[in-house]
C-alpha cells in the first residue's frame, strides 16, 4: 500500500504543477528512485517533456515517454495501463490512476485552481477510503 503525499502549492497557476513535478522527479531520481509521471493528456505530457530538458540549466533529468523506453529512470505516460515502474508515481491527472496502488509512493500535486483543488479533494477521499497513509505538504513558496 503506497504512502500518498499531497503537495499543495501556493499559486493558482496550473503550470506550477509541471515545474514542481520536474523538481520532485529530479530529486527522486538523484536519490536513486525510478519515477513515473502520469499526465492528464498528450499536450500536458509534451509540455512536461520540454520542461524536463530546460527547467534547470545545469542539470539533466534522464527521461523518456513510457511507450518509447519504459525502463528510463523517469518516464512520462498517459495510458490507463500500469507502467513498468513501481517506485514513485507523480500524478498530474485529475483522477487517481487505476494502477496507483502498485507504487511505493504516490505524489499528488495541487495548486489553488478551483477545478484542480476539487479533483484533489476527491482523490484524497478515495485514498482515505482505501486506507492509504496520507500526508499533506503545504509549501510556502516555490
Amino acid at each position: 500500500m503506497p504512502q500518498v503525499d499531497f503537495y499543495i502549492l501556493p499559486t493558482p497557476l496550473p503550470a506550477a504543477r509541471l515545474d514542481f513535478a520536474c523538481k520532485l522527479g529530479e530529486k527522486a531520481w538523484r536519490l536513486g528512485h525510478r519515477v513515473y509521471i502520469h499526465c492528464a493528456d498528450v499536450a500536458q505530457r509534451e509540455e512536461l517533456d520540454a520542461r524536463l530538458w530546460s527547467f534547470k540549466g545545469e542539470s539533466f533529468v534522464p527521461h523518456s515517454l513510457a511507450e518509447e523506453d519504459p525502463q528510463a529512470p523517469v518516464t512520462l505516460g498517459i495510458a490507463a495501463q500500469a507502467p513498468g515502474q513501481d517506485d514513485l508515481l507523480i500524478n498530474l491527472s485529475t483522477t487517481v490512476p487505476a494502477f496507483a496502488g502498485q507504487f511505493a509512493r504516490v505524489a499528488e500535486v495541487v495548486v489553488e485552481d478551483p477545478a484542480i483543488r476539487q479533483a484533489a479533494r476527491e482523490s484524497f477521499r478515495f485514498y482515505r477510503e482505501q486506507g492509504y497513509p496520507l500526508q499533506d505538504h503545504r509549501l510556502q513558496r516555490l
